[in-house]
């Protein structure tokens, strides 16, 4: 039994050990057979990476040559372009010296005409002093002497036509001025005929009822004070049925009051808030009215090119009165008048209506520094750029300043035509009839006066005198001191023409 037991221990033993020398063999095969395939895929990598390296090589290779041959084509495109600035320099430089030569060549030309002019000043001059010499051999008199003898007789024959001459002109000059000024006066007033406002110091707003009145004027007067404290007008509330009063120098103010009350009334909501918020709404509209009327002023006039700040003024005007009469009315009509007279007398009718509408733009400024309106105006009117002649017809127009120009004496008379005729301004409503009446009881307080009548809106006084009682030498008298004491005693505008009236008549009757 052992025996077999021993047999198999080294039946098994012999086993494995052939096991493990044939797994050992098999082992080994495979691990040469992955070694050679190993080897293999390691050459074929290499070989792969080798021509890899060598395509990118060849790319390299290609790019560096086609950056060689670009930049040897800049260069060659370089050195093309110098080589023909060389040859423009060349040329350039040889087209210089030609000219040059060119210059000294007429220099030299000049050099030699010059030489010779000089040579033959010289000569004209020696022959001109011998000339001379013989003139005054003949003449006996210098050169000096006889040029003093011609001057005076020509200075004295030239005197005596020249005094022919101004008499000549003034003959005729005093026999037509008078004319044509009354004919162009005549014609330009004639030409025009323009509406006139009267404007007075204060404006009555008319109510509906007398319960109104309470709510303007608020619990304790706080309505009526706020409304006064944001405008600056004195609204007076009396027992003038259904009207309210509003009193203030400034229209514009005024202007103000009125179109807020309308519009609180109208609303119905009468407290201090509100009230501001009306005023300062109506305050910027007026602002906006003030604007749009200079600019519809300056179309409807035909004049252009105005500063925004002159059109505002004139604007302004619209809310200004002189005298009773409108601004606004007064300055467009001394426009038309000026453009017109201009037109008669063959001067520029544009300039000339432009200064018109400009004259009294020194009465409506923001400001109020003291300087007579007219020289105020000028500063404005340098101030926005107009022309030198309107500046100076503007401040020239009450000859506060030296006239300079033409337009400057049609702007003042123009004025005064506007001004001072029958209907433009209050005082001929009312002082004007007074002033009438005391034209002709101051004339009629004389002795030997009969009549008297004021006439063309108290710019001529005539005298009516009994020829019995008044001789022709008094009755010249008498004029001069009717003259005397109207200037001494009474206020007008313009002049007043006195005529004393001397005359017999001889009445009968045939029956």
């Amino acid at each position: 039994m052992v025996p077999i037991i021993v047999c198999s221990a080294v039946a098994l033993i012999v086993g494995f050990i052939v096991g493990y020398v044939l797994f050992q063999k098999v082992i080994t095969g495979k691990k040469d057979r992955m070694m050679k395939e190993a080897l293999a895929d390691i050459e074929a990598q290499k070989k792969n990476k080798m021509l890899e390296a060598k395509e990118h090589f060849m790319h390299l290779r290609s790019e560096h040559e086609a950056a060689v041959n670009e930049r040897n084509a800049r260069v060659q495109q370089a050195e093309n372009r110098i080589k023909q600035k060389e040859a423009s320099l060349s040329q350039r430089f040889e087209d210089v010296q030609r000219q040059k030569k060119e210059v000294e060549t007429l220099r030299d030309n000049l050099n030699a005409q010059k030489e010779a002019l000089e040579t033959r000043t010289e000569e004209l001059a020696r022959q001109h002093r011998l000339q001379v010499e013989r003139l005054e051999a003949l003449s006996g008199l210098s050169a000096e002497e006889a040029k003093a003898q011609l001057v005076e007789s020509l200075k004295a024959e030239a005197k005596t036509e020249a005094m022919s001459y101004v008499n000549e002109v003034m003959d005729e000059a005093k026999m037509t001025a008078s004319k044509e000024a009354k004919s162009i006066v005549i014609k330009t007033i004639q030409r025009v005929a323009t509406e006139t406002a009267i404007e007075n110091a204060v404006t009555v707003f008319p109510i509906e009822n007398d319960e109104m009145k309470g709510r303007i004027i608020g619990r304790e007067g706080r309505n009526i004070r706020a409304l006064e404290a944001a405008t600056g007008v004195e609204i007076i509330v009396d027992d003038t049925p259904e009207a309210i009063v509003l009193s203030a120098f400034d229209p514009v103010r005024r202007e103000i009051v009125r179109l807020a009350l309308h519009q609180l009334v109208t609303d119905g909501r009468i407290h201090p808030a509100r009230i501001e918020e009306v005023v300062a709404k109506i305050t910027k509209q007026v602002e906006e009215e003030v604007i749009e009327t200079g600019k519809r002023t300056t179309i409807d006039l035909g004049i252009h090119g105005l500063h925004p700040e002159l059109i505002r003024l004139i604007g302004k005007m619209k809310y200004r009165s002189s005298y009773g009469q409108n601004l606004l009315q007064h300055s467009r009509e001394v426009a038309n008048l000026c453009a017109i007279m201009a037109s008669e007398l063959g001067l520029n009718a544009k300039l000339a209506k432009r200064a018109g509408l400009l004259h009294d733009i020194g009465k409506v400024p923001d400001d109020e520094p003291e300087l007579p309106h007219a020289i105020l105006g000028m500063k404005l009117a340098e101030r926005y750029k107009e022309k030198p002649e309107i500046c100076n017809a503007v401040g020239a127009h009450h000859d506060e300043m030296e006239m300079n120009c033409l337009i400057a004496p049609i702007v003042q008379v123009c004025d005064a035509i506007s001004g001072a005729r029958p209907g433009a301004r209050r005082e001929v409503v009312e002082a004007y009839i007074k002033r009438l009446k005391e034209l002709e009881a101051l004339a009629l307080s004389y002795p030997g006066v009969t009549k008297t009548f004021a006439i063309q809106a108290g710019r001529e006084l005539r005298v009516i005198v009994g020829s019995e009682k008044v001789t022709d030498k008094e009755a010249e008298n008498l004029s001069y001191d009717i003259a005397k004491k109207i200037q001494d005693e009474m206020t007008y505008p313009g002049q007043v023409k006195i005529t004393v009236i001397r005359e017999t008549r001889a009445i009968s009757y045939a029956k």
